[in-house]
């Protein structure tokens, strides 16, 4: 009986369930190979899903984070606008009432915008007048008091706003809230 495996057919025979043998060794050891592979890229997709949350994560939260500082930043900067525009409106209804009080007390004493000498005394002769020039007398060549009184207003007007403008200018609004003066 083992002569008849033997033979050629039988050898054939052999030769094909070895090789088939085989092939079916080789193919497990692939199958092996590739789910070790699978597994390998599966578990290196779920890293980079579970770092990509993370990095979205980290966004959002920086996001959050300086849209934050932004409002707080506005907010400080409206704060020292409104203090600044609160300061200067004083200011200013300060200087207008003074300089509108002494216009009316000029107006009620004219006595206090020219020195008259002491009451009863000889007034005393000026200086003779330069030659070629016409002598003028005291309060000649002025504006009238109403006309006084709106050019003082607005110096004062143009002077607070000189200071406004310069104050709001100091307002730097990209100050980081660590390092406001």
């Amino acid at each position: 009986m083992i002569m008849r495996l033997i033979n050629w057919q039988g050898m054939a025979g052999i030769a094909v369930a070895l090789t088939l043998l085989v092939m079916l060794t080789v193919q497990k050891l692939e199958a092996v190979h590739w789910k070790k592979q699978s597994e390998s890229a599966e578990q290196l997709y779920h890293q980079e899903q579970a770092a990509f949350a993370t990095t979205v994560a980290s966004y959002r939260a920086a996001s959050a984070e300086a849209r934050a500082e932004d409002l707080a930043n506005a907010e400080r900067v409206r704060a020292a606008q409104a203090s600044i525009n609160q300061e200067t409106k004083d200011a200013f209804e300060a200087r207008i009432a003074d300089a509108r009080a002494r216009a009316d007390r000029l107006r009620v004493d004219p006595e206090t915008t020219t020195y008259r000498g002491a009451r009863g005394t000889a007034p005393v002769p000026g200086l003779p007048a330069a030659p070629g020039r016409i002598a003028q007398g005291p309060g000649e060549g002025r504006l009238p008091a109403a006309d006084a009184l709106t050019a003082t207003e607005q110096a004062i007007q143009l002077d607070e706003l000189i200071r406004w403008v310069r104050k709001q200018h100091a307002v730097d609004p990209n100050v980081e809230p660590s390092r406001q003066p």
